[in-house]
């Protein structure tokens, strides 16, 4: 009785274990079909895009996704300027001043009015098809169809929710193709959420490459990730031929390396001295005299151009490209170059100057620029360029060495519009500087050279040596220096007995002395030093030299030029 009754009790038991077996089984399965079936969630266009104002235009430009937004203006797509120069082309300038737009070709300057459907060259109105520029809240917008006038660009205006997508990469593009119709997802997963849709044979450009998963750009303006395995092969590099015209930028570039000295003229006596400051100086074919100078923020210069100085360098086959400067202190460069009216002005007359004495060239030295004179002084050489290309006479750019803080003088531009941009390779330590040190050692120069070439090209490159040097005297803590050319530097080292070497880190011979009251210091401008310094000529295919300044070298200083231009 006992054995039957215990074989009763184990059936229910077997039932129950296996009933939790299956409903776990099927638990499981449930929970592995949810995980691995893809969602069918689609995100809200509006929240991907962050539209909270229906009158603002999403902007996709390329492979990003801006910040700012643009308007759609009577059906017409407007991108805030800012974001054209940032993106598509930083030739459009906006005087928010006199609140003109301005648009500059290598030979014509383009002035538009907001609201206008035309444009202004000279006295000649053209008609653009579109209102060109619109001004919102106080920000100008620019109709992306006159953008693509000017520009290598493709776009599309989509709706709901409305958008515009434009693309501007052409060369080096990643992309990707679609073997079978699927998905592009907000994020990398089949659990994301669904963006769009895209079909078999369809061309996507990568933005990053996750294995599995692949961050993509679609036609409609969406970026996202597709699943790997729905693409037909990994990322191709790949290059779209364009009919675009891109206008030309013609330079003048003369078959001789150029060996340019500044002169420094503080007085039309000064130009007298021309035949005694270059009686030694065998080689210089280009000279040029410190003539012009801002005096107003209103663009007017002062000037001590001489025809016969001119008449006489022409006679020793010496070009002269005279200088203009802005080291008038109670004048803002930046009040000058802001307001078109002043820039033009200051133009004109350089124009003027250059060909009233008979000017080869102009030399713009306009030095310590801030950073919000940047755009400025840019769009005052890319006009400045246009008269001088017209004009046949050559534009050269004085520039610091390359440095962080000087970026906004956007040498690559000086590079397309300006016939030589000069590097000042000096000044390494100055005046105000915290410790003693060369004016111009060998590495920083180079350094200088080196990062100028990267986005200039060599042959308009031109690098500037000087011809003086510091004397450091520290006393009672206190520092300061004294610049003197060779001459000078080399009675001081004489007169005070001090025994030099030769530096290999600055590449300088380099001398110093104590007299119980001052310790004193030179790093030693002289033949050289400067015989290292032409090597980096010949190294990267430089245009040439430029010396600071005429009357502070040594007679020996000119054969080690010429044998470092030839």
């Amino acid at each position: 009785m006992l054995y039957k009754k215990k074989k009763q009790n184990i059936t229910p038991v077997i039932v129950v274990v296996l009933l939790i077996v299956l409903i776990g089984v099927i638990g499981l399965i449930v929970h592995m079909i949810q995980k691995y079936t893809p969602t069918k969630e689609r995100m809200d266009p509006a929240a991907y895009y962050e539209i909270t104002d229906m009158e603002e235009l999403p902007l996709v430009f390329g492979t990003e996704i801006l910040s700012v937004k643009g308007r759609l203006i009577d059906g017409g797509a407007y991108v805030p300027v800012e974001a054209v120069n940032g993106y598509l082309n930083k030739r459009f300038y906006w005087d928010a001043n006199e609140q003109i737009l301005l648009y500059t070709t290598p030979t014509e300057k383009m002035v538009i009015v907001p609201e206008a459907d035309s444009y202004m060259v000279g006295e000649e109105s053209r008609a653009a098809g579109v209102v060109i520029c619109r001004v919102v809240g106080g920000a100008l917008y620019i109709h992306i169809d006159f953008v693509k006038q000017v520009t290598d660009i493709d776009y599309a205006l989509l709706t709901d929710p409305g958008r515009l997508v434009v693309q501007y990469q052409w060369s080096d593009v990643s992309v990707v193709e679609v073997k079978e119709d699927t998905q592009v997802r907000y994020r990398g997963g089949i659990k994301s959420e669904i963006l769009t849709d895209v079909a078999e044979g369809a061309v996507l450009r990568v933005v990053d490459d996750l294995d599995d998963w692949k961050c993509v750009v679609t036609e409609d303006g969406y970026i996202g990730y597709i699943r790997s395995s729905k693409l037909d092969s990994e990322p191709q590099i790949r290059n779209f031929e364009r009919q675009f015209q891109a206008p030309e930028y013609t330079s003048i570039s003369r078959d001789y390396p150029i060996n340019l000295t500044w002169h420094q003229v503080t007085n039309m006596d000064a130009n007298d001295s021309l035949d005694e400051m270059t009686a030694q100086a065998a080689g210089v074919n280009v000279i040029a005299p410190t003539w012009f100078s801002l005096i107003s923020d209103q663009g007017e210069i002062s000037s001590l151009a001489s025809a016969d100085y001119v008449a006489k360098a022409h006679a020793k086959g010496m070009e002269v490209w005279g200088l203009v400067s802005n080291f008038e202190e109670n004048v803002s460069t930046f009040e000058t170059l802001s307001h078109t009216t002043s820039r033009t002005r200051l133009e004109n007359l350089l124009i003027q100057a250059a060909q009233q004495y008979g000017l080869d060239g102009i030399n713009v030295d306009l030095e310590n620029l801030s950073e919000d004179t940047g755009p400025h002084f840019i769009q005052f050489l890319r006009e400045l360029s246009i008269l001088c290309r017209v004009n046949q006479i050559v534009l050269s750019v004085d520039n610091p060495v390359p440095q962080e803080f000087t970026k906004h003088y956007d040498r690559q531009e000086q590079g397309v519009v300006a016939d030589y941009v000069i590097v000042m390779g000096y000044d390494e330590n100055y005046a105000d500087s915290p410790k003693a040190g060369s004016v111009a050692s060998y590495p920083w120069v180079r350094q200088g050279v080196e990062d100028t070439v990267a986005v200039v090209p060599a042959g308009k490159v031109i690098n500037a040596v000087p011809f003086y040097t510091r004397i450091w005297k520290t006393t009672a803590g206190i520092l300061s220096s004294e610049a003197v050319g060779m001459a000078e530097a080399s009675r001081f080292i004489k007169r005070n007995q001090i025994e030099t070497y030769w530096d290999k880190e600055s590449c300088q011979n380099y001398g110093e002395y104590n007299n119980g009251e001052s310790f004193y210091q030179v790093w030693l401008e002289d033949a050289e030093s400067l015989e290292v310094k032409m090597g980096l000529v010949k190294e990267y295919g430089l245009a040439g030299v430029a010396s600071w300044k005429l009357g502070f070298e040594r007679k020996n200083i000119w054969k080690v030029i010429g044998d470092g231009l030839k």
